[in-house]
């Protein structure tokens, strides 16, 4: 258990402007993710390991893409007990992301509105912050696993988005466990427009061309998963599910293990939080409202995709209750984010022993 309990700090980042505790929270972490101080916010990890594209992840709860952009605090939420951490999204140049303020609580749903538009460093700061995370020299004979989660830059136009995709997945590659290709979140102009039918498949096709290539050159295979939105109907879900089917099965049809999915990002629906300040801000909205959302997406994707085609579920995830619900949707694993910033690192051993319970 964390020295800190999070009831006492949470008071003190809630009274700050979100994104100003945001960064104040990441700041400390990476500040003293290698000091002693590491213990104000350590949970131990619960073990419970699963296979999952060819991976073996020591528990099912991850952190989802989004907290860390610029891979800073990877080894400080490894801590948190987390069986998974997905940092990013990176672009290939640095990006100042949209204006501010673009972060809104609303405290009465657990749910946030964020339009921060893929803000980071760009993709050699943020390999170079990877290379400087520890997490996998602690001698851990399970260690946590890294997901980087790759986008593109605002001002490359749409018709030119499989470039950036190709730049990000060159120079992540190496390092990561798996890779997250992220063509729904709803802050940068048209990126959700990849998801239809011709743009999907041609990004897919382009994307899994040249990860076989560096599956082959760094003789490693790390799997890539496709990040998809909750704002999609059944017929969308369809012809994603029908792309992810070409070129995540063998010659017989089974999953290849090279390729799943993680449902979903953020959603632009209002209806659970109208009425309520900042509900209508711009962005996407996340935390408990999208719980039901993500379900819904989850479990149309395993009706299509069948057994064994990897589903990480993301969205609406802040008790225990909510992970296993995820699971019984259809997902494989699970990730949280706007549930830490309510619940705190609890969270975490939370629902990571409430999916061992449940298995």
């Amino acid at each position: 258990m964390s020295l800190l309990p999070y009831a006492l700090a949470r008071p003190l980042l809630f009274g700050l402007d979100p994104e100003t505790a945001h960064e104040l929270t990441l700041d400390n972490i990476a500040r003293f993710q290698h000091s002693p101080l590491s213990c104000l916010w350590s949970e131990s990890r619960i073990d419970d390991p699963v296979t999952v594209a060819g991976l073996r992840f020591p528990n099912r709860v991850g952190l989802a893409a989004g907290l860390d952009k610029n891979a800073r605090c990877i080894d400080g939420l490894s801590a948190m007990g987390f069986g998974f951490v997905e940092v990013g999204t990176v672009t290939p140049k640095g990006q100042p992301g949209n204006p501010r303020p673009r972060m809104f609580r609303i405290p009465e749903r657990n749910a946030l509105i964020n339009r921060l538009g893929f803000n980071n460093e760009g993709l050699i700061a943020f390999v170079t912050n990877v290379q400087k995370a520890r997490f996998r020299s602690k001698g851990d004979t399970s260690p946590m696993l890294l997901g980087l989660n790759i986008g593109k830059n605002a001002a490359t136009p749409i018709e030119q988005a499989t470039s950036d995709y190709l730049t990000c997945l060159d120079g992540v590659y190496p390092h990561a466990d798996y890779v997250t290709v992220n063509i729904s979140s709803p802050n940068t102009k048209n990126l959700r427009s990849l998801q239809s039918d011709e743009a999907l498949d041609a990004l897919l096709g382009a994307v899994m061309e040249r990860r076989e290539l560096l599956a082959q050159r760094y003789g490693k295979q790390a799997p890539v998963f496709l990040k998809i939105a909750p704002d999609l109907d059944e017929t969308q879900i369809g012809v994603i599910a029908a792309t992810l089917l070409r070129y995540g099965s063998d010659t017989a049809g089974q999953p290849n293990q090279r390729l799943g999915v993680i449902a979903t990002n953020t959603t632009l629906s209002r209806d659970a939080v109208a009425g309520l300040a900042h509900a209508e801000e711009a962005g996407g909205l996340s935390g408990a409202p999208v719980l039901a959302a993500s379900n819904r997406v989850i479990r149309l994707l395993r009706g299509a995709l069948g057994g064994g085609f990897p589903i990480i579920g993301v969205g609406g995830v802040l008790s225990g209750d909510d992970a296993v619900s995820k699971v019984r949707a259809g997902a494989d694993l699970v990730q949280i984010y706007t549930g830490l910033i309510y619940k705190g690192p609890a969270l975490v051993r939370e629902a990571a022993q409430a999916l061992k319970d449940a298995r």
